[in-house]
């Protein structure tokens, strides 16, 4: 009976064993997964240092100076732009809050464009159709993460396009819709607010 016993418990010390490998072989995947290509840091674009989530009164508070232009984080008003095409700039301060809350902006600098811009919001369209459909699909009144995206021009920009997400950019002179597709699928919709304390 002690041999039946004996046996007993060593199946369940080699269970035990091999159930704790597979766990700290999924640990090590995963932190090796989280500093390697599939890490928040790298993905389409470039990354740019954040500068914080703060809020400032208006867009002409003083504030520190972006780091990047079209900027990808820190100080912003409270409120945001409606997602969408914009056939005017949306001013600095409140674009950094649209990206906060999982937008991507696709922003132009290009004179009598309008071949160029028609196929950018065409791309804003595609999403827009797609957010409308889920909506439908899940019966939900939240707004689909395909809602997040603005299309808008930025004058006196040093590229023909930019592409920006929290912490992220992508500048370029021609039109590339796999690429503007590519940045938009790794950001829309992921929210960079801070975590709330409890």
């Amino acid at each position: 009976m002690s041999t039946k016993l004996e046996r007993v418990r060593w199946c369940i010390a080699i269970f035990l064993g091999i159930c704790t490998a597979f766990s700290l072989a999924a640990g090590a995947t995963a932190v090796y997964a989280g500093t390697g290509s599939g890490s928040a840091s790298e993905g389409p674009g470039q990354t740019i240092p954040l500068q914080g989530n703060v809020h400032i009164q208006s867009p002409g508070s003083p504030h520190i100076p972006y780091n990047s232009d079209p900027p990808t984080s820190g100080p912003h008003v409270n409120f945001i732009m409606r997602w969408g095409i914009h056939k005017a700039p949306v001013t600095r301060e409140i674009q950094v809050h649209n990206l906060e809350d999982g937008g991507v902006i696709i922003q132009y600098r290009c004179d009598n464009c309008q071949e160029l811009v028609s196929k950018l919001e065409a791309i804003v369209q595609k999403y827009q159709r797609s957010a409308a459909i889920e909506r439908s699909q899940t019966g939900s009144q939240h707004p689909s993460r395909y809602e997040h995206l603005i299309l808008a021009p930025y004058p006196g920009m040093d590229a023909t396009i930019a592409l920006t997400a929290w912490g992220k950019i992508d500048k370029f002179n021609q039109f590339d819709e796999e690429r503007i597709t590519q940045f938009i699928e790794a950001y829309i919709g992921i929210d960079h607010h801070p975590a709330k304390e409890e």
